[in-house]
C-alpha cells in the first residue's frame, strides 16, 4: 500500500494550492481519509476528514477555507485550501484507515509521505 502526497508549494498569503492523495494498493472507497499537517517544532494535528459514506470534517481553523473531495475513479483525494494563511505552512499529510473514528484522532495504518506547503506574508 503507498500513499502518494503532491501539490505542495510556495504561495502567498490569501493564494490557493490544491493537495492530492493518490492511492496505490487499496481503494479509498473503503476507507476513512484524512488530511494532517505538522509545522516546525509543532505536533501534527488534524486538517480534514472525509469519512467512507461522504461526511466531512474539518478542524475549526481551517473551516470554510478548505475542502476535502474524493475521485472514486481516480482512486484520490484530493484537499483543497483557499485564503491560505501563514500559519498553514507545514507539512501537510494524508492518511486513510478503516475507521474513521480512529483516523480522526490521528491513528492510521496507512500515511502518505509529506508535501510542504509554505504561506508567505
Amino acid at each position: 500500500v503507498q500513499l502518494q502526497a503532491s501539490g505542495g508549494g510556495l504561495v502567498q498569503a490569501g493564494g490557493s494550492l490544491r493537495l492530492s492523495c493518490a492511492a496505490s494498493g487499496l481503494t479509498f472507497g473503503n476507507y476513512a481519509v484524512g488530511w494532517f499537517r505538522q509545522a516546525p517544532g509543532k505536533e501534527r494535528e488534524f486538517v480534514a476528514i472525509s469519512w467512507r459514506g461522504g461526511t466531512t470534517y474539518y478542524a475549526n481553523s481551517v473551516q470554510g477555507r478548505f475542502t476535502i473531495s474524493r475521485d472514486s475513479a481516480k482512486n484520490t483525494v484530493h484537499l483543497q485550501m483557499n485564503s491560505l494563511k501563514p500559519e498553514d505552512t507545514a507539512v501537510y499529510y494524508c492518511a486513510a484507515d478503516s475507521s474513521g473514528g480512529r483516523l480522526s484522532t490521528g491513528q492510521s495504518d496507512y500515511w502518505g509521505q509529506g508535501t510542504q506547503v509554505t504561506v508567505s506574508s
